[in-house]
């Protein structure tokens, strides 16, 4: 925000541009919702899916949100009265060498999970947390090993106890109600009986998703309708790399929404500003990724291309 507001960009817009584009890794590996999809799918369909495949499928999309978010603060350059400060590669040179280190958090999360050294997401995140620990800890030397690490330690484990609640009560419901209730093979029933179009069911399945947005937060969503969503999808003939990238992609969208969308209140409580004037500097930023999502939904080569090209299709030799 110091930055924008130093460029002379309106408080208004760059309020809105922070808010909207703070959800845009979400798309992008080692993103923790991917990850959590590619779990809970994988136990509940057996589609063939890798991570390897829902990492490659979030790239193109990933990308396609990143452009035109910054087509739009283009056109904000155009409204606002902005410095004609030139860009100065020496500058951004000097930045990344001075960033290195963080740059490489990544680098080691994705080698840790592709390199077959690590069998499992959780020793590639625990490689990961003890490689930031070690940077702040030997490097960076801002963190001390008795004064500091026992605090963050309890703060890391207060954040990590409330996600670890929020995902046990939802997978609870998912296995002990909606799987004994055979809630999905009713859905499935319901939906090829009333829902002729694979277009009108995707266009039914942006509605209901961006509903669960507003009310849900994204790892109890994905834990919960993710069972409900994925037979009927591939009932539709639609792929489950695509069809988790619309997912993902729509509940991306819900962190912009009110009246629970999760950037909102972050935004708001870190600039200390009403939720509302927050969602209304955030109105422009939600139609870009609206029309992101569009784009992802019904154009699924944007998904399915690099999996299918590196990997081949899921199930497929």
């Amino acid at each position: 925000m110091p930055v924008l507001t130093a460029a002379h960009y309106g408080e208004k817009s760059s309020l809105g541009l922070i808010t909207g584009a703070g959800a845009l890794g979400i798309l992008f590996p080692p993103s923790l919702p991917i990850i959590l999809y590619f779990i809970v799918a994988n136990a509940n369909v057996q589609t063939g899916l890798r991570l390897e495949h829902m990492f490659l499928g979030g790239l193109i999309p990933g990308l396609l949100m990143v452009f035109l978010v910054t087509l739009y603060s283009r056109m904000l350059v155009r409204k606002e009265t902005v410095t004609s400060r030139r860009f100065d590669w020496q500058e951004a040179r000097r930045a990344v060498w001075e960033a290195k280190w963080e740059l490489m958090i990544p680098v080691v999360a994705l080698t840790a999970l592709f390199s077959g050294i690590f069998s499992t997401p959780v020793a590639a995140a625990a490689l990961t947390a003890l490689y930031a620990l070690f940077v702040e800890m030997v490097i960076h030397r801002e963190l001390h090993p008795t004064k500091d690490l026992p605090r963050v330690m309890t703060e890391c484990g207060q954040l990590v106890g409330g996600v670890l609640l929020i995902l046990g009560v939802a997978m609870s419901f998912t296995k002990d109600f909606l799987v004994f209730a055979m809630i999905p093979d009713i859905a499935i029933e319901w939906g090829t009986t009333h829902i002729e179009s694979k277009y009108v069911f995707l266009l039914a399945l942006n509605v209901f998703l961006l509903l669960v947005g507003c009310l849900m937060d994204i790892y109890s969503a994905i834990v919960v309708v993710v069972p409900l969503l994925l037979p009927l999808g591939i009932a539709f003939g639609i792929d489950p790399v695509h069809l988790g990238i619309i997912f993902l992609a729509n509940l991306e969208l819900g962190y912009l929404t009110p009246p629970v969308g999760l950037n909102l209140f972050l935004s708001a409580y870190r600039f200390k500003r009403p939720v509302m004037e927050v969602a209304r500097a955030s109105l422009p930023m939600l139609l870009v990724v609206a029309i992101s999502v569009i784009l992802i939904t019904y154009m699924p080569f944007l998904t399915t291309f690099l999996p299918n090209l590196i990997l081949g299709s899921p199930g497929g030799p």
